[in-house]
């Protein structure tokens, strides 16, 4: 029977995450499988491998098939380098011992790549986040700035009405004050009019 190592889809639209599975290659996709050798989940930087390393080496020993997705899963987990390298100690290019140090060797290697590519995601992530928030203190400022411009402009042009209304009131209250005054001293007038003594007509000759 002749096996593949594939992937089989899990998850909902929008955020698949994928079961490393050992299946008959005439399967569908996510039929029936023999073996589930672990997870691989794409939406995370780096993308999250979950992987059951010896069983992965005994199937690829046995000929499965790895798919392109799952061959890139298997050498970024180091099984195709162990596998090749055990290929080596059965052709007696070197022991076993040997074998064993150049794989922690790679494998350490490895381990500081994908930190190195995790320490850099997350300084992409600080940086994106601090120019975020640069770009909207800026935004704030100008807004801010345009907020007080039309403030000031507003209050130039309430004061210009205010100072056109009090002169084009001007004359009108003065001529009511004038009313006022006239209407006031009228009585005062008429009282000394009164007491006035009449003059005397001229005798007669």
């Amino acid at each position: 029977m002749a096996t593949k190592i594939r992937l089989q889809r899990h998850g909902r639209k929008g955020y698949a995450y994928y079961h490393i599975v050992v299946a008959d290659s005439r399967a569908p996709r996510d039929g029936k499988f023999i073996e589930r050798l672990g997870s691989y989940n794409p939406n995370t930087n780096p993308a999250t491998i979950d992987l059951n390393f010896e069983r992965a080496l005994y199937w690829v020993q046995t000929g499965a098939q790895p798919t392109d997705t799952t061959n890139n899963i298997l050498s970024r987990e180091g099984v195709l380098m162990k596998n090749h390298l055990l290929g080596g100690v059965k052709k007696g290019a070197f022991t076993l011992e040997d074998a064993e140090t150049k794989f922690e060797a790679w494998k350490q290697g490895k381990e500081s790549a994908i930190n190195a590519i995790r320490s850099n995601v997350k300084d992409v992530a600080r940086d994106a986040v601090k120019k975020q928030l640069d770009v909207e203190k800026a935004y704030t400022k100008a807004k801010e700035e345009e907020i007080a411009k039309k403030q000031a402009e507003l209050r130039v042009v309430e004061a210009a009405a205010k100072a056109e209304a009090i002169a084009k009131a001007a004359p009108v209250v003065e001529a009511k004050v004038e009313a006022a005054v006239e209407v006031e001293a009228a009585p005062a007038v008429e009282a000394a009019v009164e007491a006035a003594p009449e003059k005397e007509a001229p005798a007669a000759e």
